[in-house]
């Protein structure tokens, strides 16, 4: 008889695999590696993820691996900006290009019918060929004679985030620097080329995506794959690996997958308050987000708040407001949440702040 693994279950696991139960002492692109990247369209918000992940970590490290492009800020799982080592988004890449052209002409395909996509491929790459860095509407300013019909915005978005694989260069992306995108190829900026697509008939990069999301996600469901991916669930793959995996259900009667050896732990595990930044892969990775946020507050995981975990739940939202760290509860809380809250607040408070503030104002009832 197949296990059956409750939500508290599916929580638990999920918080191990994210260094959400304990604070890991992994260095930072050993994180990263292993958390399959962090989400990081708002810039700065990696930085508060791994703070939240990590037992020491000192933003500088971060930003000198941006700088060193061993990490690199790139458009790829589900076509948003993610944090990603410079091996993954180079072995990545390629796997990913049907689908990021599929979903911009999702946006765009009015505005780009009748547009020869591998020729406006070729113009961008040759544009981009003197080796300086360019924004996407000064791309598409370069292309826009060529193609005057979609409009910049269309024409930028398929070569910047589908076309061409790009790295959003430093100092976008680094700690408490505002700074606008600038864009070079991936191969220009890390210094060695994307990885072809396999042969036809074989998927290897997929079956690692399949490991490597069940690492740090499982278990977890064909669709969580493919809505943490934005790729087709990749059945081929799944099917090539089912043999080293191992199978349980949820409560729903739905299959979940995962590595024989991964950390399960009990239920009855303690989970201590983490806070999360906004667009966190901890919720975002699943299309079953049921495991760590009620369906009443699901649209809070793609609305970009910012929310604090109480007993491994999504419980609160916070921000920053005049150096103050404000949580707002989604409901009561106990007066030991409350303080486990604050204290935690404090901790990130002063974090944010360099160790010079450390100010946390939890609302006294849910709004």
């Amino acid at each position: 008889m197949t296990t059956v693994l409750g939500t508290r279950a599916l929580n638990r696991a999920a918080l191990a695999r994210q260094s959400l139960l304990e604070r890991a002492g992994t260095p930072v692109l050993d994180t990263v590696a292993r958390l399959c990247g962090l989400q990081a369209q708002e810039p700065q918000e990696p930085f508060i993820g791994l703070w939240s992940r990590l037992s020491a970590f000192d933003p500088a490290t971060l930003d000198d691996l941006l700088t060193g492009r061993q990490v690199v800020r790139t458009h790829l799982m589900r076509r948003t900006v993610h944090l990603l080592t410079a091996d993954d988004a180079l072995a990545w890449r390629s796997r990913h290009g049907a689908m990021l052209r599929q979903r911009v002409l999702g946006v765009y395909r009015g505005e780009l019918d009748g547009v020869d996509l591998d020729e406006l491929a070729a113009a961008g790459r040759a544009v981009l060929a003197d080796g300086e860095p360019r924004s996407m509407a000064e791309l598409a300013g370069a292309l826009a004679e060529r193609w005057p019909a979609p409009g910049p915005r269309a024409l930028g978005e398929m070569l910047v985030a589908a076309l061409v694989p790009m790295a959003q260069l430093p100092p976008r992306g680094l700690w408490r620097t505002r700074a606008g995108v600038r864009n070079l190829p991936l191969s220009a900026w890390l210094g060695r080329e994307v990885d072809p697509p396999a042969p036809e008939g074989t998927d290897p990069v997929g079956e690692a995506l399949v490991r490597r999301y069940l690492a740090a996600f499982g278990p977890a469901a064909t669709a969580d794959l493919r809505a943490w991916s934005g790729l087709a669930g990749l059945p081929g793959a799944v099917a090539a690996v089912r043999g080293e995996l191992v199978s349980f259900r949820d409560e729903r009667g739905r299959e979940l997958l995962d590595l024989p050896g991964a950390p399960r732990p009990s239920p009855d595990t303690p989970a201590p308050v983490r806070f999360l930044p906004a667009f966190d892969n901890a919720i975002l990775g699943y299309h079953d987000r049921g495991r760590i946020i009620d369906d009443a507050h699901r649209g809070l995981s793609v609305a970009g708040e910012r929310v604090v975990l109480v007993d491994g739940r999504v419980a609160a939202t916070w921000r920053v407001d005049a150096g103050t760290v404000a949580v707002t509860p989604l409901y009561r809380l106990s007066r030991a949440d409350r303080t486990a809250v604050a204290e935690e607040g404090r901790a990130l408070a002063s974090f944010l702040s360099d160790g010079g503030g450390d100010r946390v104002r939890v609302a006294a009832s849910p709004p």
